[in-house]
């Protein structure tokens, strides 16, 4: 698919896009080797290097390929789920090139060990650039805080109990003071637990009908204002995943504001999706936290278009049929989003949401600085680590054709607009659309 690597790979005619410096023209791009060699608006207008090989865009877009900061897979220990090969390959499919793996595998990625055996693999795969979370807590348990200096030099770019909340305000408080000392961040699951046992959905009018139990909407907030003032208290740097709620979005706003060193992404279902799309006790729409109203749905949105809301992450968490086709109650949560990231990022600049260039930040330059990452921009002699896409072109979602394992998504048949072309991470091709 590509050159050798010493003639290199020119991308001609190009709609070039770089949110992290605004650049947005038509121009030329050259890749030597592993990364970007030079790039601009005539560059081989009258030659190309000798031996390198041309790809001519057309005027369709070349931009960083995406950054997907929470990922969640079954390997190690539920390798029937997803695997570091299968989601590598979802992602490239879905114009990601970097993923960030949440630690809430089997066994918990809390030892060195872990990190260790997650890089090897992703190396022998060689398709998009794994990375990995580390455990913030043992087991993530929420008691005993883990070795994070260890931890960081193995190569967690943060840390977090991924998928649970971490409990405690001592060990919250403790993490953040931990993790400050060596310049890292932690990730929180913003919802207090004992408010959200037991429930299914939003609380609410719907969950009343359907006789299910509900999860406030004040479990999320109450935790993001708890932990925004150990944040102030501590100085130390945090995130909140998935937020969902007006509230938590004006909470973070103000934090923000007050200059607490703070940041949060969301997911696409909770801008593309509400509690409706529970439907008849649709399982495929059951997510942790969960779908809320109409009007949270709204202030996501704004707080993505404002800037309070960082990142866009696919909040990918693969489940199998057996725990997907149960009774509502029993379903386990999670939707997969490798490949829906990138059409339903671009939906909130199909209808005039958000500018091309900040919903493309959100899933690039943001989650890239956010877990202090050296990718997600286009910079000469930066790595060569781009999507190129087709901004218009119409399709509907088809999950019979994901590259996942499971098939969890409850964006089946759903309108989209925008789509990959080609994925190339390093310099190499790793997924090019079927003509």
């Amino acid at each position: 698919m590509s050159a050798p690597m010493n003639a290199g790979v020119v991308y001609r005619n190009a709609r070039l896009l770089d949110p992290a410096t605004g650049l947005d023209q038509r121009a030329d791009l050259l890749i030597d080797g592993e990364t970007i060699a030079d790039f601009g608006p005539g560059l081989f207008s009258d030659s190309t290097p000798e031996g390198a090989e041309v790809v001519d865009l057309a005027g369709q877009c070349l931009a960083p390929g995406l950054v997907d900061m929470r990922v969640l897979i079954g390997e190690p220990g539920e390798e029937e789920k997803d695997t570091i090969k299968s989601a590598s390959r979802a992602a490239a499919a879905g114009g990601i090139t970097a993923m960030a793996l949440l630690p809430n595998t089997d066994p918990v990625l809390d030892e060195v060990a872990g990190l260790e055996f997650i890089a090897r693999r992703a190396r022998e795969v060689k398709l998009v650039k794994v990375f990995a979370y580390g455990s913030a807590t043992r087991g993530t348990e929420g008691k005993e805080i883990t070795e994070m200096g260890l931890l960081g030099q193995a190569g967690a770019v943060a840390f977090t109990d991924g998928t649970k909340a971490i409990v405690s305000a001592k060990t919250m408080r403790r993490a953040l003071s931990y993790a400050k000392t060596f310049g890292k961040l932690i990730v929180q699951h913003p919802e207090e637990p004992s408010l959200a046992a037991g429930g299914m959905m939003n609380s609410g009018e719907i969950a009343t009908r359907l006789g299910l139990v509900g999860i406030p909407r004040e479990a999320e907030i109450i935790m993001i204002e708890r932990d925004l003032r150990l944040a102030e208290l501590t100085g130390g740097r945090l995130h909140f995943a998935h937020v969902t709620t007006s509230e938590s979005v004006d909470l973070i706003r103000r934090a923000k504001a007050r200059g607490l060193k703070v940041t949060c992404d969301t997911a696409p279902h909770y801008f593309a999706l509400t509690e409706t799309d529970v439907g008849d006790y649709r399982t495929y729409a059951k997510v942790s936290p969960p779908l809320r109203g109409e009007m949270d749905r709204r202030a996501i949105v704004e707080g993505l278009a404002d800037g309070t809301i960082d990142a866009i992450a696919s909040d990918h968490v693969p489940q199998d049929q057996d725990q997907k086709r149960l009774p509502f109650a029993q379903a386990a949560p999670g939707v997969i989003g490798l490949e829906t990231l990138f059409p339903l990022a671009l939906e909130l600049v199909h209808k005039g949401k958000m500018p091309l260039l900040k919903a493309l930040a959100c899933v690039t330059s943001n989650p890239a600085a956010i877990l202090d990452l050296a990718v997600g921009r286009i910079v000469k002699g930066g790595p060569a680590d781009l999507v190129a896409f087709d901004l218009d072109v119409p399709w509907q979602i088809d999950v019979g054709r994901f590259k996942s394992k499971s098939k969890n998504s409850p964006f089946e048949n759903r309108p989209v607009q925008g789509r990959p072309l080609r994925t190339i991470v390093d310099g190499r091709t790793v997924w090019q659309a079927e003509d």
